[in-house]
């Protein structure tokens, strides 16, 4: 079974770190309820208690993840994203070289899927490469590896904005580039989507403690780092 690796702990919540391709928790009805471990369930064989998840990540996305530890405490903590107090940072690898700071603004689909939301997010790159390795049509191919900070919170937002300004995220079989995700997977080894919750900055809404925290970054991600020459943006 996967392990979770706590982040910050204190009588009101719990930060973890969530493993590549976990759910945060399985939909009531769900078949794979038996064959997989949620992060839910990971945390509660864990550390013994239940816990309430204060906001989302996609199933292949890693990183950061607050958690209330008792249901009167969820209110407090979701009034942090209802009021945009609260900072989320992404780290994304990307194709091609994406602009050194954008921001996007471009509606998204809501879980209604026939009603487009206002959606933003905040683009800076950080990183690029480009490697003598041929993925159709060129014979080089380029990444980059980019911060995202998403000002709404809309469902699969930022990888619907990467892929508009036509720089998916590496290893998005939905709405990335399937030559350069089988380049990946074929080289490196990496078949894990290259979306990363790194961080969380915001004052604790019952300590009133300011709090930056860091999610560290799953192995594929350090061996890029290595392999291009990229320094590592959470150290």
């Amino acid at each position: 079974m996967k392990h979770c690796e706590i982040i910050y702990e204190d009588d009101f919540c719990v930060v973890a770190n969530k493993p590549n391709n976990v759910l945060v928790h399985h939909a009531h009805h769900s078949r794979n309820k038996a064959d997989e471990a949620s992060l839910l369930q990971l945390l509660e064989n864990q550390l013994e208690s239940r816990f309430y998840p204060i906001h989302r990540l996609d199933r292949k996305t890693s990183g950061i993840l607050l958690l209330a530890k008792k249901t009167e405490y969820v209110a407090g903590f979701q009034e942090l994203f209802m009021q945009h107090a609260i900072q989320k940072t992404y780290y994304g690898v990307v194709r091609g070289f994406s602009p050194t700071s954008k921001i996007i603004n471009s509606p998204v689909k809501g879980r209604d899927a026939d009603v487009y939301k206002e959606a933003e997010t905040q683009l800076r790159t950080l990183e690029t490469v480009t490697l003598n390795i041929p993925v159709k049509p060129y014979d080089t191919s380029r990444y980059s590896l980019v911060e995202l900070k998403p000002k709404t919170g809309r469902l699969h937002q930022l990888r619907i904005h990467m892929n508009k300004i036509s720089h998916p995220l590496i290893n998005d079989a939905k709405y990335g580039d399937k030559n350069h995700d089988l380049m990946y997977e074929r080289e490196f080894g990496c078949t894990y989507l290259f979306l990363h919750a790194g961080k969380l900055e915001f004052t604790h809404p019952f300590t009133s403690k300011l709090l930056s925290l860091k999610a560290s970054f799953p192995k594929d991600w350090i061996d890029l780092f290595e392999r291009f020459d990229w320094k590592n943006p959470t150290q």
